[in-house]
């Protein structure tokens, strides 16, 4: 554990790492401007939430800035602001005056259950000296579809749409959108598995 931890903290002093404890802090800034009301705020908050995101692997690999903690907390603040999101629309989404927003509010739930098992499973792992698997494609296209189709949501979804006075989003369309999102999910949740399986096997035959 103790080479685990010098491991993460070896030449962690870098932007990707600043940009992904930006994108941490910012959490509770969504969620709070989002709980008042103000959802145009909440809304650039998540934008540019996403474009550290975008950013912060860029610069990793662009200026050779990858770093074992960066490869933590990369997907811990991906983790954390996608439950976020997830528990919020879910309780706005819940009283929803759309019957049929109301029916699918449960989909949030799916979403805050992948993450929250996510982040229980990551920990477990450093706790058994092994290292949470970063994320591949499917995962990062999971990621960006997630954000886009949420800022969509956002600026044209029923009850919350900062832009629903000049379109508001059917109900239909945005459960298709939210399918979409909750599927690339799924598929970025499956493909971690695989690397997980290897570590624990290569810690069997080390032992």
């Amino acid at each position: 554990m103790k080479a685990l931890l010098k491991e993460y903290f070896t030449g962690c002093l870098t932007i990707p790492n600043l940009l992904s404890l930006i994108r941490i802090a910012l959490i509770p800034v969504f969620a709070v401007l989002f709980n008042d009301g103000n959802y145009l705020w909440a809304v650039i908050v998540l934008a540019i939430s996403g474009l550290t995101d975008f950013f912060d692997g860029k610069i990793a690999r662009k200026f050779n800035q990858i770093s074992a903690l960066g490869k933590l907390l990369d997907p811990i603040a991906d983790k954390l602001s996608q439950i976020t999101i997830a528990v919020v629309f879910y309780l706005t989404f819940k009283n929803s005056s759309d019957e049929t927003v109301k029916t699918f509010s449960w989909i949030f739930l799916v979403f805050l259950i992948k993450e929250a098992v996510m982040v229980v499973g990551g920990a477990i792992m450093i706790i058994f000296g092994l290292k949470p698997v970063a994320a591949e494609m499917p995962g990062k296209i999971a990621t960006f579809a997630f954000y886009l189709i949420m800022c969509v949501i956002m600026a044209f979804g029923p009850d919350i749409g900062i832009l629903g006075n000049v379109f508001t989003l059917p109900a239909s369309v945005m459960l298709i959108l939210v399918g979409i999102s909750l599927v690339l999910t799924i598929i970025a949740f499956l493909s971690y598995v695989p690397g997980v399986i290897q570590q624990i096997k290569e810690k069997k035959n080390a032992k």
